[in-house]
């Protein structure tokens, strides 16, 4: 008789719903190309050459990574056009200059230091966008700094291998959203200031400059993507128990799961523990005023779809590799200790990154960029 995926499972793995994820792919491509705008999606939410093959058999053939090591795993699976949407990385201009020399490779800079070392390093062409801060705070020129976009913008014209490309934004503050209409109003705002900075380059003689901008909240939940050239999203392939809370996505749209063992059970408390910590999950929490929360549970269901519970059953604490799980008392007395149970992360993409492969639900291992680190997983 055929072992089901649950039961072969034996630590804490990745558990893939292959035709949701696509579902989502298809979703969010098809808004991108009925309003002409290009789509780059992000790679750091799947970090894999078979489900980039994904995208490529939709017609996709650019992506943005967050690492020059993600650009030279996805170099090797032919991806021909890769933006490192992160600051570029000084240390390593030798990976840059070798990257730049196979493909079409854009990097991001916010500071003339960046500018000029990439000006002297450089011995073949770059695409360069200038990271522009709209609000998030993390990095970039703040979008009303004007003096100091315009400096940078003319160094950066100043050299044969910069291609002085656009300005490039992550509006990460919609994250930070109330409610759905303030995340569409974000959007809307941060695509407003970047169209604000393009206005003045223009003005400045700095002509056919493009706009780049890429939170998955914003993308998603807007009818209309705005006067952008660029969408970067990468979380809306898999969503997670974030985007479910802030409104984006629905629980049934999350593609992914985390499959983990019951290894105790603590009657007086109606907990159990589950081997799946920190070093699994991450320890990114949805924060609300009552508790914090580390992930939504899930039963295998039917044909291994999961059984979503309510948000009273959710993993309340994480150590290294335990996780404390709080159930209702119908959910504590149908669980034994063997059995297993799915979470539903907070944050996919530091789950992809700490789990390193996938067991979709047909019984496949796809493997990730962190095969190599995370060896011999055994079902």
């Amino acid at each position: 008789m055929e072992i089901s995926i649950t039961q072969k499972i034996r630590r804490p793995t990745l558990i893939l719903d292959e035709d949701q994820a696509r579902k989502n792919l298809r979703h969010m491509l098809e808004k991108a190309k009925s309003q002409s705008i290009s789509f780059r999606p992000h790679f750091k939410t799947h970090q894999s050459l078979e489900i980039g093959e994904w995208f490529r058999e939709e017609g996709v053939d650019r992506a943005a990574v967050s690492s020059v090591s993600m650009a030279e795993y996805f170099s090797i699976g032919d991806w021909k056009d890769i933006t490192i949407a992160f600051p570029v990385n000084l240390r390593e201009m030798d990976k840059v200059c070798v990257l730049a020399r196979k493909i079409e490779l854009g990097v991001l800079v916010e500071s003339l230091e960046s500018a000029a070392f990439l000006k002297e390093a450089l011995d073949s062409d770059i695409n360069v966008w200038i990271k522009i801060d709209t609000g998030l705070h993390r990095t970039g020129i703040l979008w009303n700094d004007q003096s100091s976009i315009l400096e940078l913008a003319t160094h950066i014209a100043d050299s044969k291998r910069l291609n002085f490309t656009g300005i490039l934004t992550h509006a990460g503050q919609t994250y930070d959203a109330k409610t759905t209409d303030g995340i569409r109003d974000l959007y809307s705002e941060s695509n407003t200031r970047m169209n604000d900075v393009r206005d003045y380059l223009e003005s400045a003689g700095f002509q056919g400059l493009k706009i780049s901008v890429g939170d998955t909240p914003g993308c998603w939940l807007s009818e209309n993507l705005g006067d952008v050239d660029e969408i970067r999203p990468g979380n809306f392939l898999f969503f997670d128990a974030m985007m479910e809370e802030l409104g984006v996505c629905r629980r049934s749209d999350i593609a992914v799961n985390v499959a983990c063992p019951v290894v105790a059970k603590h009657q007086e408390r109606l907990e159990v523990v589950v081997y799946g910590g920190g070093i699994h999950l991450s320890k990114q929490a949805i924060h609300t005023a009552e508790r914090d929360i580390y992930g939504y549970i899930c039963m295998p269901g039917v044909g291994e779809f999961p059984r979503y519970l309510s948000k009273e059953n959710y993993v309340s604490a994480l150590s290294q590799e335990h996780g404390v799980v709080k159930l209702e008392r119908n959910e504590f007395d149908t669980l034994h200790v063997g059995d297993t149970i799915y979470i539903q992360p907070v944050h996919s993409c530091l789950v992809v990154d700490l789990l390193g492969d996938y067991l979709t639900q047909d019984g496949r291992i796809i493997r990730s960029m962190n095969s190599e680190r995370i060896k011999n997983l055994q079902w």
